[in-house]
């Protein structure tokens, strides 16, 4: 039986409810015709050239992302555009672009920070910052290892349940700490340390940190503080949401994962272990 795009989007909505989303969010349909069938959905992080590559070369009618194609307004989507192109492109190709966002962050069962709980391993999970329309929705989760960790070991957890990135991942706290309780939030989410903290997480996993917040967060009383790549804590969300499609439409629609490293550093060099001393010269 064929289903419509109005259809997939139907069901993709009832998951990822955009009442949830932020106001300055932009979520939802953002090219294509309800009423054009849809055989084979691909879910990916960003939109971006290469992933539509893939889009085009796979067949795919529609391409679900998590990160916006737009999130300032815009008055055209000339082909000499950047982003424009990619519109041209998916347009050509028959494929829809959907978006869910913040929506998904916040969404319960089979949302971004759900998922990411998921990777880790995380017990009786719960809402970081509960939404006040649902007690199961909310930004973050914070939940229990199934035993105790000390946090390089936590670390080490991470780096195995998560995709590779170049800036691996970075820890701040005493490396032999005890970790047990565990809040995350994928994407950036280093304004809920202190909630993290309130609720009693011996660590916020998270990303997009920077110096002085997390400097300052180490000399009081709180979590220690993981910080991984963007991209890295909120892929784990994109088999979840496929299968959920999948399941919620009865199988009739195919649905793919993109496996395309789409986060943005490419290299690095040097490094240095905590705890090295003082710099040399």
């Amino acid at each position: 039986m064929t289903v419509t795009l109005g259809e997939v989007v139907a069901a993709l909505e009832a998951r990822y409810d955009p009442v949830l989303a932020e106001d300055w969010d932009a979520v939802g349909l953002v090219c294509g015709d309800p009423d054009e069938p849809v055989q084979r959905v691909l879910f990916a992080v960003d939109p971006v050239s290469a992933v539509v590559d893939e889009v085009v070369g796979t067949g795919a009618q529609l391409l679900v992302t998590h990160h916006p194609l737009f999130l300032t307004p815009v008055h055209g989507v000339p082909a000499g555009d950047p982003k424009g192109r990619l519109v041209h492109r998916l347009v050509r190709a028959g494929a829809g672009l959907f978006v869910a966002h913040t929506n998904a962050d916040r969404a319960p069962d089979s949302g971004v920070n759900d998922a990411l709980a998921a990777a880790l391993g995380l017990r009786g999970t719960t809402p970081l910052q509960p939404a006040a329309t649902d007690p199961r929705a909310g930004l973050g989760r914070i939940g229990r290892l199934p035993e105790a960790l000390t946090l390089q070991q936590f670390a080490d957890l991470v780096a195995t349940a998560l995709p590779d990135a170049v800036g691996g991942v970075r820890a701040a706290g005493d490396p032999g700490r005890r970790i047990e309780t565990v809040a995350v939030c994928g994407g950036s989410g280093g304004s809920l340390l202190p909630t993290a903290a309130a609720a009693g997480a011996d660590v916020l996993l998270t990303s997009d940190l920077r110096h002085h917040p997390v400097s300052e967060s180490q000399e009081v009383p709180g979590p220690a503080v993981c910080d991984v790549a963007h991209f890295a804590s909120e892929w784990p969300w994109l088999p979840v949401a496929a299968d959920v499609l999948r399941r919620d439409l009865g199988g009739r629609v195919e649905v793919a994962v993109s496996h395309r490293r789409t986060d943005p550093w490419t290299c690095s060099a040097g490094g240095a272990a905590a705890g090295a001393g003082r710099l040399s010269g």
